[in-house]
């Protein structure tokens, strides 16, 4: 029986093998720098905010980047949930993991009711109702008891996990967030690898077309809006965990802005580009708000314009329109 003889790879194909080969390093090498961090003199708490913010502006890139769908009301999730993890452990003494779970769930159920009436409309009305539920949410935190008001909940203790592996220790709780967040990030490259994920895309790029071809839209645009609501909501329970308090601003409208600017500035519908826009304006607000104060939110938006102006896909984005239009060159 003769063999059949091998076909060689083509040179698209190769240089598309190189590129996901070079992907896959640099996710590994940033994982490797992730757990040597505190080794490294890193401040545990500044990276474990960032990873918190990243894993909100990952669960927004869901909604926008690979479902169209543009929301202005994302911080009522997480500041929701931030609420619910904080009261649960500090009023009822629950453990970190059923805390962070109750806040995650919280949101979730949250996002089901603003989804159910948000995507009976679209573009801009879609985002307006959005805005105007998470006000409402702001109104009802800010009144009920159990928030505290304007001071917030403070002094939210870490607790141990599974009531074994106390989180009092920043190394401890460090750790913890990292796994979290490599767990999200591979969850929604999961969901948007999968047939679920396809159809999102198709929805993003013609709706019409989905419809016409007997997909149910709405089912699909409202189960990718309660995942990244739950996903938003994860991490305000584990910015409450990590910070110990959870106050107005976690739900306030600005905070919507701030995941919108850092998806924007990494790259909407990249993967790794809201990781890198989070880290963007959380960096730049650690190191400038003791400096020029208030003004940072002035070189934050100055930033951000000459991005828009430069690299309109976002920095990641622009880094991998050429990466590809290197490949084509080598055609």
């Amino acid at each position: 029986m003769m063999r059949s003889p091998s076909i060689p790879l083509t040179v698209p194909a190769v240089a598309m093998t190189q590129s996901a080969k070079l992907i896959r390093l640099t996710y590994i090498g940033l994982l490797v720098l992730a757990v040597v961090a505190p080794m490294l003199g890193l401040y545990p708490v500044f990276v474990m905010k960032l990873l918190c913010f990243a894993i909100f502006a990952s669960a927004f890139n869901l909604l926008l980047g690979f479902t169209g769908l543009l929301s202005f009301g994302h911080a009522a999730f997480f500041g929701s949930a931030a609420y619910v993890t904080g009261w649960l452990i500090k009023s009822h003494h629950v453990t970190p993991e059923v805390g962070i779970l109750a806040g995650a769930l919280a949101a979730g159920l949250i996002g089901l009711v603003v989804g159910a009436v948000a995507i009976r409309r679209q573009g801009i009305y879609f985002a307006m109702i959005t805005l105007a539920m998470a006000q409402m949410v702001f109104f009802v935190l800010l009144q009920s008891p159990f928030t505290g008001g304007e001071d917030g909940l403070q002094g939210v203790p870490r607790g141990a996990l599974f009531g074994l592996l106390p989180l009092v220790s920043d190394t401890a709780m460090y750790y913890l967030v990292v796994a979290i967040f490599v767990a999200c990030f591979l969850a929604i490259s999961r969901i948007l690898h999968s047939p679920f994920g396809q159809v999102l895309k198709m929805i993003r790029e013609n709706e019409p077309r989905a419809i016409s071809l007997g997909y149910q839209v709405d089912h699909y645009k409202l189960l990718a809006f309660v995942l990244s609501a739950a996903l938003a909501g994860l991490a305000g329970s584990l910015k409450t965990l990590v910070m110990g308090f959870a106050t107005l601003s976690d739900v306030h409208w600005s905070m919507s802005g701030e995941v919108i600017l850092m998806t924007l500035l990494g790259g909407v519908g990249t993967f790794f580009g809201p990781v890198f826009g989070a880290g963007i304006v959380i960096a730049l607000q650690d190191m400038l708000a003791d400096k020029v104060g208030s003004w940072v939110t002035v070189i934050i938006g100055a930033i951000f314009v000459l991005c828009v102006m430069t690299f309109r896909k976002g920095v990641v984005g622009e880094l991998q329109a050429f990466m590809e239009r290197r490949n084509k060159r080598a055609q």
